[in-house]
């Protein structure tokens, strides 16, 4: 009996993987391959050309790979986004593509509040100035800060993320507002958000959270024009995707003081370029693409997109399919 086939094309050959060979490994019908990490189309096509299943992380899987891998029939995503995979493609093929939408809802959401807080209270200057040029320097900060409580949180996506980040703004007594085309008015009323236009949001938050993923639709989404409309004293947060800012716009809007600050967790180009001018600056914290971390929900992430390449293969289905119009033409 052949096997099925399972390779993960983003990380190294011989990476450990403990999670999801506790899973894949040792079975009669499964060969788990990793074909090490696959930064090109080319590259894609040639570790999954014979594949039932692929594993990816950030991998550009396009047409011509579907195109040109006639076993493959599922592509599962580590998390919540799919941006790097070419979803019509997948359905014109018959692949599905696998994601977690439920993935790190709670821990980008903390994370992002954290930013909001370090920002708002000045945590990370604070304690910069205060080990390296002393007291009252650290305390010559204190001016011109918000205290949180009656001030106003602006979410730019209202999904899941978004609607729990919501939920810890109106915990802290804050007024919250969010912009979401895609979500229905009574989502807002339920969560007692104010659902408001673009503009009308940049104008009246304090801090603004952006929870929205990398589309067409928002590819630079936050350029000069909304962030010439924030208040001096308001601050960027981002954890959701680099691209949703134009960030030489941000940039600009830092140096020239149109905005007081920023917290950004995801950039326009990552690894963050050491060159980068956001490197320089004293009112931005950063953090290195690390939002969803935390170790028990990575152990159980890796454990699931395995158990859901293995249904997929054993002739089931994952729990999301990101292309749920493929179902009604599935590869045999």
């Amino acid at each position: 009996m052949s096997k099925h086939v399972i390779v993960h094309t983003g990380v190294p050959a011989g990476t450990a993987l403990p999670d999801e060979r506790s899973v894949l490994e040792g079975l009669s019908d499964v060969e788990f391959i990793l074909r090490g990490r696959c930064a090109t189309p080319d590259a894609v096509l040639e570790a999954v050309r014979d594949a039932d299943a692929a594993l990816c992380s950030s991998e550009p899987f396009t047409r011509e790979v579907f195109v040109g891998a006639p076993r493959l029939r599922v592509v599962v995503r580590y998390g919540i986004g799919v941006d790097t995979i070419d979803l019509d493609a997948a359905t014109d093929c018959g692949v599905m593509v696998a994601y977690f939408p439920d993935f790190c809802i709670e821990e980008v959401a903390n994370h992002a509040l954290a930013h909001l807080l370090c920002c708002a209270k000045r945590i990370v200057r604070l304690d910069r100035h205060l080990r390296t040029t002393g007291w009252a320097d650290a305390r010559s900060l204190l001016h011109d800060m918000g205290q949180v409580h009656h001030e106003t949180l602006g979410l730019v996506g209202f999904g899941n993320i978004g609607r729990a980040m919501a939920a810890r703004g109106r915990l802290l007594g804050m007024r919250v507002l969010a912009h979401d085309p895609f979500v229905p008015a009574d989502c807002f009323e339920q969560a007692g958000v104010a659902c408001v236009d673009l503009d009308t949001l940049a104008r009246e938050s304090d801090y603004v959270s952006l929870h929205v993923p990398a589309t067409p639709q928002t590819q630079g989404l936050i350029a000069a024009h909304f962030l010439n409309l924030m208040k001096p004293t308001a601050y960027l947060i981002n954890t959701s995707r680099g691209a949703v800012v134009n960030e030489p716009d941000l940039i600009a809007a830092l140096q020239q003081g149109r905005i007081a600050g920023a917290g950004l967790d995801v950039f326009a180009t990552e690894p963050l370029p050491p060159d980068s001018a956001l490197l320089t600056m004293d009112q931005v914290v950063l953090t290195p693409h690390t939002a969803s971390y935390a170790d028990a929900t990575f152990v159980s992430m890796r454990q699931r997109v395995a158990r859901s390449a293995l249904a997929v293969v054993r002739g089931g289905r994952p729990e999301f399919v990101a292309n749920a119009a493929v179902l009604d033409r599935l590869r045999s």
